[in-house]
């Protein structure tokens, strides 16, 4: 894979999208979690107030619909990633654990709401994410600005990051969520570009690349932000190329986090990496010179995404002071 994305080359395994249904995929045995890598079942009766919150309010999350390990954590903290534009997803990726099908309608009072639960929880950075909308003219791009508009309205003083879907062959799309200024803009590559046709078969790796890249070229202010999952059958030298790849197309943030398979027809764990490992490819990619790393088991691409955020801008300030 080359490191410069101006080139936009088609990777292997860049097939026409399909939409594998899960259900049609063979079964494999759920590998036993490594230590290092178990969570506790949530008791804080904080967690039940922001589940109740979101039930009232009508929201989905990604943290109850991907099956994140993180939630009881974040949500003891008040914390929760609000997933936007229903909870059914036009595709199938064979890593998610969010429900594919035909969508409802967009609901016009997600944004409303939206705004409501950050107001109410407090939070000082909300993550806003989306299923993938192929059914849509814009791809729900309009749903994430209105999103944006109403919180920053209710809460002004809240930071606001996106994590959108790849909005493919949605002309005008990201014009539009970028024209209403989140403070952050994430689009995760998931995996290297060899495996996208098994798992991450809807997608294009470059078109991702070029999704973040032009990010910048519109609004340079914004910071961007891409993550990837490790022990799905990738190997060490492919993830380097990856972040050669990112590091191209000016991404800020990176994340990598171990991926954990949902249930027995999604895709196998084919390796619990340690977190020797991850300590080795954070070292690595700030050699590389992103802003930001966070790579750890569980790292996810919202988790503690309020404190990485004030990391994150405070290198960024101290970057452009030691250039002044």
């Amino acid at each position: 894979m080359p490191s410069d994305i101006k080139e936009f080359p088609k990777a292997a395994g860049e097939a026409a999208p399909r939409h594998p249904e899960k259900a049609h995929r063979p079964t494999t045995e759920i590998k036993r979690k490594p230590s290092w890598i178990r969570v506790k079942a949530p008791t804080d009766p904080q967690y039940f107030e922001t589940r109740k919150l979101m039930r009232r309010l009508g929201l989905a999350t990604v943290c109850e619909e991907a099956g994140c390990p993180n939630i009881g954590t974040c949500w003891a903290q008040k914390h929760a990633t609000v997933m936007i534009l229903g909870d059914t997803c036009t595709r199938a990726c064979a890593f998610c654990n969010v429900k594919t099908g035909i969508p409802g309608a967009v609901n016009p009072h997600e944004a409303a709401s939206t705004a409501e639960a950050v107001a109410e929880l407090g939070l000082a950075h909300v993550v806003v994410t989306s299923v993938d909308r192929d059914d849509l003219d814009d791809g729900g791009a309009e749903q994430f600005a209105k999103v944006i508009r109403a919180v920053r309205e209710r809460s002004p003083e809240t930071t606001i990051e996106v994590l959108t879907p790849d909005f493919l062959r949605k002309e005008g799309a990201l014009e539009i969520v970028v024209e209403a200024r989140p403070d952050v803009f994430n689009h995760n590559l998931e995996t290297v570009p060899r495996l996208y046709a098994t798992v991450r078969p809807g997608a294009r790796y470059f078109h991702s690349l070029r999704l973040l890249d032009r990010v910048k070229k519109l609004d340079p202010s914004i910071f961007t932000k891409s993550g990837l999952m490790v022990g799905l059958g990738e190997d060490r030298g492919e993830v380097h190329q990856v972040m050669d790849d990112m590091r191209a197309a000016d991404i800020d943030f990176l994340t990598i986090g171990q991926y954990l398979q949902p249930t027995p027809r999604h895709h196998e764990v084919k390796r619990f990496v340690p977190p020797e490992e991850f300590q080795a490819f954070e070292k690595m990619a700030y050699g590389k010179g992103f802003l930001m790393v966070s790579a750890s088991p569980l790292t996810r691409s919202s988790y503690l995404a309020g404190d990485d955020f004030a990391r994150l801008r405070a290198a960024r300030d101290a970057k452009l002071a030691a250039s002044a």
